[in-house]
């Protein structure tokens, strides 16, 4: 008893000291599995102090996920990092974000975040056309793939599953041009789409399809591996999401949060983006190896109001045409 109360009195003195419980925080991201993790290692090697666990999913069932937690009153993740700014901006309106004025936001353009701080875009990832080497067409255009030489050899991702095929969808179909009849003519030349941007990145790379549509990284990192494939930028444009991050209003870990999004938005959190092979968001970094310079890449708009007011229709459309895979 007497050895307790010693050491008490001692710790009320701050003569001894004990090691403060590590801070716990839940990611919820759409990136792939090894990137997130790389994502979480970077963050904690900076943050000794802070404990990430992390849920990994494609956008559309992350946010069903997030939603029924909402909705029974118990939301799991503190921070998001998930495909597209619509999302967020959805999460926004409804009040479920944390408001938090980053000072790394003065490293980035205007556009690339919310004026209120309520989340970050992180990185540039486009969507373009990937091919096997093997495949008889070289494709410079989209509509290339409505072409014969395509027929029956196309994959694309479910904009179900995928956040940035819904986002790609949403602008290919406000070019004129191309639209929902762009769609309903891959349609009938056979094209399918169902799953996300990895499952089209393995069936173009092994040859069971020769042409996709997918996210840039996918193809021109594994083509650095060695695999047989090509990314084109087609010569219309390409549409881009830019992970954004953002906080649930409903954190108990406000602080540790804080400390995230201040973390993939520094110069080192980018850097990590960058070996990952990932546009970064961040101005004045370098783009990763195998990528155009970046004032050449032709990005195609979109107004993320009228994607949000719109995705429950463009979501029927797309699935009025391909089904629901």
């Amino acid at each position: 008893m007497k050895k307790f109360s010693i050491f008490a009195a001692l710790l009320a003195t701050g003569l001894v000291s004990v090691p403060a419980e590590a801070a716990n925080l839940v990611l919820y991201t759409s990136q792939p599995n090894e990137d997130a993790q790389a994502t979480v290692d970077g963050f904690m090697a900076a943050n000794p102090d802070v404990k990430v666990d992390w849920v990994r999913d494609g956008t559309p069932k992350i946010m069903a996920k997030l939603q029924a937690e909402i909705e029974a009153g118990n939301p799991v993740a503190d921070v998001l990092l998930i495909a597209d700014t619509v999302t967020l901006e959805r999460l926004k309106e409804a009040g479920k974000l944390l408001a938090y004025k980053s000072p790394e936001a003065a490293n980035y353009d205007a556009a690339l975040y919310d004026a209120d701080g309520y989340y970050y875009s992180t990185k540039l990832i486009t969507t373009g056309i990937m091919y096997n080497t093997s495949a008889s067409m070289k494709p410079a255009s989209w509509k290339d793939l409505t072409k014969p030489e395509a027929k029956g050899l196309v994959a694309m991702p479910s904009p179900l599953t995928s956040g940035a095929a819904l986002i790609h969808a949403q602008t290919l179909a406000a070019v004129e041009g191309l639209g929902w009849d762009y769609y309903k003519a891959l349609a009938a030349n056979g094209a399918i789409a169902a799953g996300g941007n990895g499952a089209v990145m393995k069936s173009v790379a092994s040859g069971e399809k020769a042409y996709g549509m997918v996210v840039d990284y996918m193809p021109i990192r594994e083509k650095a591996k060695g695999a047989p494939v090509e990314f084109v930028f087609p010569k219309e444009g390409v549409s881009a999401v830019t992970e954004p991050v953002g906080i649930l209003a409903s954190t108990k870990n406000a602080e540790a949060a804080k400390n995230f999004v201040d973390y993939v938005l520094s110069e080192k959190g980018q850097e990590g983006f960058l070996k990952l092979g990932y546009i970064p968001a961040r101005n004045g970094m370098k783009l990763p190896e195998g990528f155009p310079a970046r004032d050449s890449i032709k990005l195609l708009p979109i107004k993320a109001g009228e994607a949000l007011k719109n995705t429950d229709q463009d979501l029927k459309t797309f699935s009025g045409i391909y089904g629901s895979n």
